[in-house]
C-alpha cells in the first residue's frame, strides 16, 4: 500500500513500493517460479539470475513473521493474515486479484520506510514485500536504466555510477527503497543542481485494477502519444498507495538522444566537499539563535535561483531540542565548480554572520546525522564515497528499534519573527527534553523550481527550502510526549494559517514522503486547506481522475490516500 521516501535527502513516504488494499493470503510453501511472464502489452526486459522463487506466504506460525510485519518505525507493527514475499513482477497480479475477490486488504512494503501506519495497521490483513525485486540495469530497449522498486537508493548509486558514470538526484538515506522515494517526488543533496528523481522518470510499470476486478500489468511513459501517459504523470509525485503496485522505474534524461548509457542520465560530481559543524546550545540565547536562523532562511532566499552559482551547494541546518547540547550544519558542495571552496566558506560566513557564537565540531549526534568531529574543516572527497558516507550516518536508519514521529513544510521566503521566536520557544522548553527531537531546515530551489508546478504531480516547485520535524525514541510510554511536542510546536508555529503550512507566499504546504495523519484531522488542521491541498495543491484534481481511470474499486487505498472523485 505505500511508499515512502525520502529523512532528510528523503526519504520517503510510506516505506512499501506501491501500495495496495485487499488481498488473502495464498497457501504457505514456497513456489519456484521460471522467468516472468509479463502481460502481452509490455515489453520487458529479464534480469533474472540464479534460481526464481515464490511467492513465500510467511503466517504468524512462522518464526520469520515478526520480522515481516514492520518497518523502520517501531510505532506500527501489523498482524496481517500473512506476509508475501515476492520473487518476480509476474506473481503480484494473482495476489492482488485473489484480494480484490475475497474483499481483503493488502499493502506493499519496499524498503520499509512508512512513517505512519499506512504499510502496517490493524486493516491489513496481508502485505506484499517486494523489498527482493532489487535489480538496477539498463533496458536498452527503451534506452533508459530500469531500477526495481525494491531497490535501496545507495544501491542504485553504487550500480549507476561504477557502472555508467551516471546516477539520478535521490536522497542520501541509503536504505530507503526505490518504490516510494520516487513516486513521492524525491529529492537529495543534488536536487539544486540536477532537479527531482521524478524529473528523470521515463516510465513506471504499475500493477492495476479494472473495474471488473481484474488485475493488469501496465507501462506507462512520459511519451506524449502514449494512451497511459497520465498514470506516468500521477506517478511523479502522486505518493505511493494510490494508483497500484508499482514494480520498476525507468529513468533518462528528458531529451537525451543516442543509446550511449553514459549519455542518457546526469553524471554526479566527480569529487565534493563535506564539512559538518557545530553551535554550543548553552552559548546561544535567543538573539544568537534568531540571527542563525534568520541567515540561513535568507541565504537560500537569495541564492536559489536557476542560475545561482550556490546551486552546487546543498546544506542541512539541524536544531535538536536544548538537551542535545548541540545546533548541527551539514553542507555539500560540487567541488569541480570554479571557486568551489570560496562557495562553501562565504556559505558559512553568511551563517555565521552576527550569531556571535563561534562554530567547532560536531562531536554529537543530531536529527539524522551522527559525530562527524573529523569535518570541522571541508573535506574534498569523490562523490560515491562522500555518498557512501552519509547514508549510514543518519541515525534512524541505522537503529531499527526507534519509533518516530515526523512532520513537514515547504518554505518560499524567510519567517516571520513571530516565528522564529515560536521555534526558539519549543527548541528550549523545559518541559520537554528528547536529544533526539529535532527540526531541519534543508536547501531547496535551483533546478527544482525549473519546471512548471503542473507539469509533474509534485506541486512544490517555488519552495527555497523545507523543514522536517522528527522525533525518535525507544520507550513507548513516551509516545504521547513527543507526538505532543510535535504538535504543539507545528501548530503553534502556523497559528496564523489554521495550524498548518498552507501555500501562501511564505509557506507551501507538505511532503507527501514525509505523510502526517493529524493534517487530515479537523482537530488539528483547522485551516480551509485539506491535507490533500497540502501535499498536492492545485495537481489533486487531476489525480483524482487518474484514480478513476486506473483504480475505480478504490482498491490501493490507505489513510491519506488519493479519493475517487465525488
Amino acid at each position: 500500500m505505500a511508499q515512502k521516501t525520502d529523512g532528510i535527502g528523503r526519504r520517503r513516504f510510506l516505506g512499501a513500493a506501491a501500495a495496495v488494499s485487499g488481498a488473502s493470503a495464498l497457501g504457505g510453501a514456497t513456489t519456484a517460479l521460471a522467468t516472468p511472464a509479463q502481460a502481452a502489452d509490455v515489453p520487458t526486459t529479464s534480469t533474472t539470475t540464479g534460481t526464481a522463487f515464490g511467492p513465500v506466504a510467511v503466517t504468524p506460525k512462522d518464526q520469520r513473521y515478526r520480522d515481516l510485519v514492520r518497518g523502520m518505525n517501531q510505532r506500527y507493527i501489523g498482524s496481517p493474515e500473512a506476509v508475501h514475499v515476492i520473487g518476480s513482477a509476474a506473481q503480484i497480479p494473482a495476489i492482488v486479484e485473489k484480494a480484490v475477490a475475497e474483499n481483503k486488504r493488502i499493502t506493499v512494503r519496499s524498503g520499509g520506510h512508512c512513517l505512519e501506519d499506512f504499510v502496517f495497521n490493524p486493516e491489513v490483513q496481508v502485505v506484499l514485500d517486494v523489498s527482493l525485486l532489487n535489480q538496477v540495469y539498463y533496458d536498452p530497449t527503451r534506452r533508459a536504466f530500469a531500477v526495481e522498486t525494491g531497490a535501496q537508493l545507495l544501491d542504485v548509486y553504487e550500480k549507476l555510477y561504477p557502472v555508467w558514470g551516471v546516477t539520478v538526484p535521490g536522497g542520501i538515506c541509503y536504505s530507503v527503497g526505490a518504490g516510494g522515494h520516487v513516486s513521492g517526488g524525491g529529492w537529495g543533496l543534488l536536487c539544486r543542481q540536477l532537479g527531482l528523481i521524478i524529473d528523470y522518470l521515463y516510465a513506471v510499470e504499475v500493477v492495476v485494477v479494472g473495474a471488473d476486478g481484474k488485475a493488469r500489468t501496465v507501462v506507462a511513459t512520459s511519451d506524449s502519444n502514449d494512451p497511459n501517459r497520465d498514470l506516468w504523470w500521477a506517478h511523479t509525485g502522486g505518493g505511493g498507495g494510490n494508483f497500484g503496485v508499482i514494480t520498476r522505474y525507468w529513468f533518462r534524461t528528458p531529451g537525451a538522444t543516442g543509446t550511449d548509457p553514459a549519455a542518457l542520465l546526469p553524471k554526479p560530481p566527480a569529487e565534493v566537499y563535506l564539512s559538518a559543524v557545530s553551535w554550543k546550545w548553552s552559548d546561544m540565547d535567543a538573539a544568537s539563535f534568531r540571527a542563525l536562523v534568520t541567515n540561513y532562511a535568507s541565504f537560500f532566499t537569495a541564492n536559489s535561483g536557476p542560475t545561482s552559482p550556490y546551486n552546487a551547494l546543498a546544506s542541512f541546518l539541524v536544531l535538536p531540542h536544548k538537551s542535545n547540547g548541540q545546533i548541527a550544519m551539514v553542507t555539500q558542495v560540487d567541488a569541480t565548480v570554479p571557486d568551489a571552496r570560496a562557495l562553501h566558506d562565504n556559505y558559512l560566513a553568511a551563517i555565521n554572520s552576527g550569531v556571535g557564537v563561534a562554530h567547532g565540531a560536531l562531536t554529537r549526534d543530531v536529527g539524522e546525522f551522527r559525530s562527524m568531529a573529523q569535518l570541522v574543516e571541508p573535506r574534498r572527497l569523490p562523490w560515491l564515497e562522500a555518498t557512501r558516507y552519509l547514508g549510514p550516518t543518519n541515525v534512524d536508519l541505522t537503529d531499527p528499534t526507534l519509533r518516530q514521529d515526523y512532520k513537514s513544510s515547504y518554505m518560499r521566503a524567510g519567517f516571520p519573527a513571530r516565528q522564529v521566536e515560536v521555534m526558539y520557544k519549543h527548541l528550549t522548553r523545559t518541559d520537554f527534553a528528547n536529544p533526539r527531537a529535532s527540526v531541519t531546515l534543508s536547501s531547496y530551489g535551483g533546478r527544482v523550481n525549473t519546471v512548471a508546478p503542473a507539469a509533474t504531480a509534485y506541486p512544490h516547485r517555488e519552495s527555497v527550502f523545507k523543514m522536517m520535524w522528527m522525533s525518535l525514541w525507544s520507550d513507548a510510554a513516551d509516545d504521547a510526549a513527543n507526538e505532543t511536542w510535535n504538535q504543539q510546536f507545528y501548530e503553534e508555529l502556523y497559528a496564523d494559517t489554521g495550524g498548518v503550512p498552507v501555500p501562501n507566499t511564505v509557506t507551501d504546504g507538505c511532503y507527501v514522503n514525509y505523510p502526517d495523519r493529524d493534517l487530515s484531522d479537523p482537530a488539528r488542521n483547522t485551516s480551509t486547506t485539506p491535507w490533500h491541498g497540502l501535499y498536492y495543491k492545485g495537481n489533486y484534481p487531476r489525480l483524482q481522475q487518474i484514480k478513476k481511470t486506473y483504480d475505480p474499486r478504490n482498491v490501493f487505498r490507505h489513510r491519506q490516500s488519493i479519493q475517487l472523485p465525488s
